[in-house]
């Protein structure tokens, strides 16, 4: 795995991490820096899957890329669509909500 692998991974992760969190509906309960970095590590794991796969990863190559894609947005919208805000009785809720009272 070379610098380019990872540069490229780095963008890629972070572009449909951020990408994300727009295409899925509905309110966003996960932070930003969650979908940002699941969409990196899924685009790192796009880079070792295409390396072992026998695409060449040395240089930008349109299948490594479409791997590294499918990857970080298929991870980033599970994370995203199954995120749910803190249950009602949760200690972090009952503060927010003494805050404002």
């Amino acid at each position: 795995m070379s610098i380019a692998d990872l540069v490229t991974a780095l963008l890629v992760g972070v572009a449909i991490g951020l990408l994300g969190r727009l295409i899925v509906p509905g309110r966003r309960e996960a932070p930003v820096w969650l979908t940002v970095s699941v969409g990196v590590v899924a685009a790192l794991a796009g880079t070792i899957v295409a390396h072992l796969a026998g695409v060449a990863t040395s240089t930008l190559n349109l299948m490594a890329l479409v791997i590294q894609v499918g990857l970080a947005s298929s991870s980033v919208v599970l994370v995203v669509a199954t995120s749910r805000p803190d249950p009602p009785d949760s200690p972090r809720t009952d503060m927010t909500q003494r805050r404002h009272q």
